[in-house]
């Protein structure tokens, strides 16, 4: 009961300020209409007197008194002045006030160019507001003089009062009146509802309640299970996430979608070898499909990819283990140009980094791209098992997919990862096809990205360039009766890592990988792990090398930085360029710094496993990642996790959204090549205890915010999204059956 009285007093109270609001519009309303009305009469009357008033002007003052006196019998007029051009006072009545002399009265009309015919003041007297009207005589009017008329307002404010008392009294009964019928109607339905809801939630209700009911329970115990799980501290596991797939999904299979393919077959002098692409998103997606098994769709690209397959382009991986299909997509060399090389690489992939690289978009690369997307959407779709399974597409290279998986699959809960950063608004708008790509990605149920920051320009994006609502306190897109929600999903690494069974301790890798590159066993190591690609900011990297030599001619002979550089997009002219100007900083840092058999950069360009990057990672003292502009960054995280002996030192850009992950890593401007020169310096001299806290806490966050727990909580978001779709389906198929029962 206080609520319903709360509510009560608060809309008396809105209804008040309404009718004060109200009183005041209508009390200005009400007297400009009053003094319209009283100066159409002065104009009446005077016109009326005008043929008398112009014959006796002249030569009659006395008869013009007498006329005055005839236009004031109206008691709404308290005097009348007769006043000469020059502003004389010819006749006047004896109520006439003295305040509006001639003088005064047509000096106030010259000042504010009133008409010579006709012109009116609005102004107030000690006895109450009153009205002047000034009217010329003679032809043309004014020749002769005019006519002062001063109307008594005073009648306006009684009427005024009269009328708002009686209105106010009003609004406040009919607010009263509302207010009770509201609550009362609200409260009965309240109760009839509570009744219902009660009786359906025991079971005596209506049978068609009855699989809303059971939905309902359901997930309140996958609630209270997860919360469970949660409080208990338990860590995402490959074990606990086939355990919640298993609970969510209820055995389904997830499909994903990406360009790059988890395991390569090439043909090799010594028959088949299998390969790992250097690829972020496979270090994280790969484990992921091991736990939770499924198909994962991508192009086949490995010379000997097409004799591994089976009769419907599919393949098990991994080899010996087998737990998941991957079915590949066979291109042709120029559906590759277009769509990879060019639309991808040459377009989306500079337009959405901030690495000083022109976008270049061609209408032929564009062509190919929606080609392939549409290619790789009807794939996807020929390889799910139910009406609305769960697809993961994966990266830039498919952003139209999801509307294209939409139009087939409608029920399908469809959750697309952007694994790049997304641009600002004006940098998106660089992009001449940048409506259609918007579209596409909106045809996700979840799109996810790595950073808030992206999620934000991402609906700036939309708001700018798409008629869509914005629920932007539920981060979501609505466009018809479809929402697209837009999440922050941080990805990371497995945890532990598998390779690292591989791997031989510590200790054992640092003789092996010094004895590898001819370096004594006192040699410091740097390390630095990338495709070659120009926002990796390698050549910044190097220079920072140079900068820590020129300024530490004590590390000059001892201090070796290592680069494994993975060949990436070689048919794109402008990664040929980057590879020439990355061999020739070294070949000129190497040059101005070594002495006989010393280098200190080593620049290991080649394909590397993942055991052999790992092996570098423990052999060094200090892990550099210098991205000029990157969505995650995985090699910080893998260095951390190979660094079980608590050692080691993370230099880490600032422009990396690993770097709000791991905060204990020295941050640094990799373009601020002395600030990287000086946090070199510093990695190389900092004591093994501070080393080891670094570390201790750093392997605390990859370990609990592993790539489990990345795709867990999207799946579990994506399964309870398709979950309450499926309920709204059942509301809105019992309300249809209701209504044809009882039309």
């Amino acid at each position: 009961m206080p609520r319903s009285l709360l509510l009560l007093a608060g809309l008396l109270g809105a209804l008040a300020l309404l009718a004060v609001v109200g009183d005041l519009a209508m009390r200005d309303t009400t007297r400009r209409w009053f003094e319209r009305d009283v100066d159409l009469r002065s104009r009446l009357a005077v016109g009326a007197a005008r043929q008398s008033l112009e014959q006796q002007w002249s030569s009659d003052p006395a008869g013009v008194a007498t006329t005055l006196r005839d236009i004031t019998r109206d008691e709404r007029i308290m005097g009348a002045a007769a006043c000469l051009p020059e502003g004389k006072t010819l006749a006047t009545t004896e109520l006439y006030p003295r305040e509006f002399s001639c003088r005064l009265v047509l000096e106030r009309r010259r000042q504010e160019e009133g008409s010579l015919e006709h012109w009116t003041l609005s102004t107030e007297l000690p006895s109450g507001p009153v009205l002047l009207s000034v009217l010329g005589v003679g032809a043309p009017p004014g020749s002769l003089g005019e006519v002062v008329l001063v109307h008594d307002l005073s009648f306006v404010q009684r009427r005024d009062a009269t009328t708002r008392r009686f209105l106010i009294a009003s609004y406040f009964v009919l607010a009263l009146v509302t207010s009770l019928v509201t609550l009362l109607g609200a409260r009965f339905a309240w109760r009839r509802w509570r009744r219902e809801m009660l009786r359906a939630f025991s079971g005596e209700g209506r049978r068609e309640f009855q699989p809303l009911v059971r939905d309902v329970r359901a997930l309140l115990d996958r609630l209270a299970h997860e919360h469970g799980h949660e409080a208990r501290g338990g860590s995402w596991s490959p074990a606990r996430l086939r355990e919640t797939l298993a609970r969510y999904l209820e055995g389904e299979r997830v499909v994903i979608l990406a360009n790059r393919e988890p395991y390569i077959h090439d043909k090799t002098d010594n028959g088949v070898r299998v390969l790992h692409p250097a690829s972020g998103l496979v270090t994280a997606l790969e484990p992921v499909m091991r736990a939770c098994s499924g198909v994962w769709v991508a192009h086949g690209s490995g010379s000997a990819d097409r004799d591994t397959v089976d009769a419907h382009d599919r393949v098990r991986v991994p080899p010996g283990e087998e737990s998941y299909l991957v079915r590949r997509i066979w291109l042709s060399e120029e559906e590759e140009n277009g769509y990879y090389y060019g639309f991808s690489n040459e377009g989306l992939w500079p337009l959405c980094h901030i690495a000083h690289a022109r976008p270049v978009f061609r209408a032929e690369d564009w062509a190919q791209y929606q080609a392939v997307n549409q290619r790789f959407a009807d794939a996807v779709c020929d390889e799910v098992d139910s009406d609305d399974p769960i697809v993961l597409v994966q990266d830039y290279h498919f952003a139209l997919a999801p509307r294209m998986i939409r139009k087939r699959l409608p029920r399908a809960t469809i959750l697309t990862f952007w694994h790049i950063p997304w641009p600002n608004v004006e940098r998106i708008g660089i992009c001449p096809w940048r409506e259609e790509i918007l579209t596409g990605l909106l045809g996700s149920s979840i799109l996810g990205f790595h950073t808030a920051q992206h999620c934000r320009n991402f609906i700036e994006s939309i708001d700018a360039f798409l008629e869509s609502r914005i629920d932007r306190e539920a981060n979501a897109i609505v466009q018809g009766h479809r929402r697209t929600l837009v999440r922050p999903y941080p990805i990371s690494i497995e945890w532990p890592v598998h390779w690292l069974d591989q791997v031989p301790p510590v200790d054992e890798c640092r003789r092996s990988v010094r004895a590898e590159l001819g370096l004594p066993a006192d040699a410091l190591l740097g390390v630095g792990v990338d495709r070659l690609d120009y926002t990796k900011g390698i050549e910044e990297r190097f220079a920072a090398v140079d900068a820590l030599l020129a300024g530490h001619d004590e590390l000059r002979g001892r201090f070796v930085f290592v680069q494994l550089a993975a060949p990436s997009r070689t048919k794109i002219p402008r990664y040929h360029e980057l590879n020439e100007r990355v061999e020739e900083v070294a070949r000129t840092i190497n040059a101005r710094w070594g002495q006989g058999d010393y280098q200190p950069i080593r620049l290991l360009h080649a394909h590397h496993e993942p055991a052999t990057v790992f092996r570098y990672y423990r052999a060094a003292e200090l892990c550099y990642v210098s991205s000029l502009h990157d969505g995650m960054n995985l090699v910080a995280k893998e260095f951390v996790a190979a660094r079980d002996d608590g050692l080691g030192v993370l230099l880490l850009s600032q422009f990396t959204g690993a770097a709000r992950d791991l905060t204990e890593a020295l941050i640094v401007n990799p373009y601020d090549t002395q600030q990287a020169a000086n946090a070199l310096a510093a990695a190389l001299q900092m004591p093994e205890s501070e080393q080891r806290e670094r570390m201790l806490s750093m392997r605390r966050m990859v370990a609990e915010f592993n790539v489990y727990r990345w795709a867990g909580r999207m799946i579990i978001d994506a399964a309870e999204l398709r979950r309450r779709e499926r309920m709204a389906d059942r509301l809105t198929s019992w309300r249809g059956a209701l209504a044809l029962e009882h039309p």
